[in-house]
């Protein structure tokens, strides 16, 4: 089995940034995790890492299996037995990261994001995950900076110029915010999510009119106006 990378939730851990995509392989294609039953596959994997102790692959198995069931001691457990034997596994540095999010090991979290990057340094997800880790160590300038750094790397990555807007508002950068929410528009013209936080950002600055122009635009470029009738009706308070 290729590296699990499942890309689970930026409700995972970005947005903290909000978005989120399919379980997907670290080379990009589809995985089949199709099985209903997690605590079925646990079972079914145990049995056979009892018969295949060393194998990687099933202990990658084991672990997707405990992330999905919420069990992110026993996640980090088995992806510390991969990393044992092979101390630059992109899936066990990142998955591993993941699971000491949720039990709050923060730092822990960013040295193994951080490890990843050095030989991978173009890991589009660990750089967004590294971001999210480091707000919660309450390094937000960190954060910005290695957005940045993302940025400069996915320029067309409309995901990359909402995460950093979410941030800049954070960090009261109304301005820049409202410039990347421009750009995740352009690059994503008809997904509704950017066009709602760059109108509620205008909303709470007071700039109806504008937020107005904003989803006239959106409406133009083929999102159904349906969708955005409450923030029409927001604009006319």
């Amino acid at each position: 089995m290729d590296c699990r990378l499942y890309r689970k939730g930026l409700g995972f851990w970005l947005l903290a940034i909000g978005f989120w995509l399919a379980p997907q392989a670290a080379d990009g294609q589809e995985l089949n995790v199709a099985t209903p039953n997690w605590r079925d596959t646990l079972n079914m994997l145990n049995k056979q890492i009892n018969e295949s102790p060393w194998s990687t692959d099933l202990h990658l198995r084991k672990a997707a299996a405990n992330l999905e069931l919420k069990q992110w001691q026993y996640a980090v457990d088995e992806y510390a037995l991969i990393l044992q034997k092979d101390s630059r596994n992109p899936a066990a540095l990142f998955y591993r990261a993941y699971a000491n999010t949720h039990l709050r090991r923060f730092d822990l979290a960013r040295n193994d994001l951080n490890d990843l990057l050095t030989f991978l340094p173009r890991h589009f997800e660990a750089r967004l995950s590294l971001a999210v880790v480091l707000q919660q160590l309450g390094k937000k300038q960190e954060a910005l900076d290695q957005l940045n750094q993302t940025i400069e790397m996915y320029a067309d990555s409309a995901v990359a110029y909402a995460a950093r807007a979410n941030l800049e508002r954070q960090m009261k950068q109304d301005e820049a915010a409202l410039y990347d929410w421009e750009c995740a528009e352009k690059l994503s013209p008809r997904d509704p999510t950017y066009v709602v936080s760059h109108v509620d950002l205008l909303l709470v600055l007071e700039r109806r009119q504008e937020a107005r122009r904003v989803l006239d635009a959106a409406v133009k470029r083929g999102i159904p106006k349906g969708m955005l009738l409450e923030w029409y009706d927001k604009t006319k308070r």
